[in-house]
């Protein structure tokens, strides 16, 4: 019996109709750890601020995979061979880039889970799917891991101008309703182009190139790390935190088992890679297991919990002051001891209604990867050389910020 037709067709908001391009590409979204990301949101708790950032991990991904293949399309018509395995390949690892992602961003990597992050969980994954699928991940994990010959493929999934950030930056931009954030993702794709095994822009596109990081440092600062937007983290890491030290007391909570095992057990990196349980039990956490789990908490009997979990929920997050220092002490105790006398909590309790976030980020890093523009003589230039118009300065200075968020009487 013929097996049927997979290749679908998804209807896109922010790029129109999306293929999937053939069989094998279809198995990797229709896997159940795949289609998990569809119960985790993009941008977590920016919605506190952006009403309409609801969109997900799995849109996401799937409008990462279709930029992927027009980046692919547009090298192979300049010259450059890259052959229907790699092809595959590399649209497979820019699908399950996200895939260890946990429920709202990195909260979970610094309450109930430590010292691995999800680079590491999506590498797990990947190899726990490649299993299944018999090896013919190989390709992808290689990719995903820069040990692939051709090293352009990796900064295609990985890089200053990779497809991740050409998606999450049209994608969040559109349901945020930020409109800062819009860059010429179909222009600047167009201008690529390989010099020496790595991926250059063509010179003509060194305005949609300044456009681009004019564009996600705007997004930062607006949307990715908005004041209320940390405050709402913070509040939710301090929640789990909680929990997390009740649990360790033996005191019963309710969970969904997925996130009753975090809870109950001290999961560290070496741990999800000796017990095979917790790599299955992570895959079964989503956005829900935390948002119905605070609704219960709202009303236990441990005041610290409860009082964070009700104000969460009717969003009564922290309050922030931002400044460039960290706050001073003095200020800190008198917030400890306000907290103290009016829940009637130890001076460790009344921690939990406050914290200290240090956010930073710059606009260009030359350590991290640098974006170089091609010129029609051959000669390469570093973008903050090559424009007229971004200073090295300002693309290079690392902005940093700190932020006290507090829970207000």
């Amino acid at each position: 019996m013929n097996q049927p037709n997979k290749r679908k067709i998804i209807n896109d908001p922010v790029f129109g109709f999306i293929n999937i391009p053939n069989d094998f590409l279809y198995d990797i979204i229709q896997h159940p750890y795949f289609q998990r990301m569809n119960r985790i949101k993009q941008l977590g708790l920016t919605s506190t601020v952006y009403p309409g950032a609801q969109h997900t991990r799995l849109q996401h991904s799937l409008g990462a995979m279709y930029l992927m293949g027009e980046a692919i399309a547009q090298l192979r018509i300049v010259g450059h061979e890259i052959t229907a395995r790699e092809a595959e390949g590399v649209q497979a690892c820019i699908l399950l880039h996200d895939i260890g992602h946990g429920p709202f961003s990195h909260t979970l990597e610094h309450s109930v889970v430590s010292e691995i992050n999800h680079e590491e969980i999506s590498l797990l994954m990947m190899q726990k799917i490649n299993r299944e699928m018999n090896g013919k991940l190989d390709t992808a994990l290689e990719i995903f891991t820069n040990t692939y010959p051709k090293k352009f493929l990796h900064q295609l999934v990985s890089g200053q101008l990779d497809m991740d950030r050409m998606d999450y930056l049209s994608r969040d931009s559109f349901f945020s309703g930020v409109s800062e954030g819009i860059i010429g993702s179909a222009r600047i794709i167009k201008m690529l182009n390989i010099h020496n095994d790595q991926l250059v822009v063509e010179a003509k596109g060194i305005y949609s190139i300044e456009k681009f990081l004019v564009a996600r440092r705007l997004m930062y600062w607006q949307v990715y790390l908005h004041k209320t937007a940390v405050a709402a983290e913070k509040m939710l890491m301090n929640i789990l935190k909680r929990a997390k030290e009740l649990a360790s007391r033996k005191i019963e909570l309710f969970a969904s088992p997925a996130l009753h095992y975090f809870l109950y057990n001290e999961v560290n990196r070496q741990y999800f890679l000796d017990v095979q349980l917790a790599l299955e039990n992570f895959a079964m956490l989503d956005d829900s297991d935390i948002i119905c789990a605070i609704k219960v908490w709202s009303s236990h009997p441990d005041i610290v919990l409860s009082k964070l979990c009700k104000a969460f929920t009717d969003r009564h997050l922290f309050k922030v002051i931002t400044g460039t220092d960290v706050i001073d002490e003095t200020t800190r105790l008198q917030y400890l001891e306000q907290y103290q006398l009016h829940f009637g909590v130890s001076s460790k309790e009344a921690e939990y209604f406050m914290g200290d976030e240090t956010v930073s980020t710059d606009t260009y890093s030359q350590e991290d990867d640098n974006i170089n523009i091609l010129y029609k003589d051959g000669t390469i230039k570093d973008i903050a050389e090559a424009s007229d118009m971004l200073n090295i300065s300002v693309l290079t200075k690392k902005v940093e910020k700190h932020f006290f968020c507090y829970y207000r009487i």
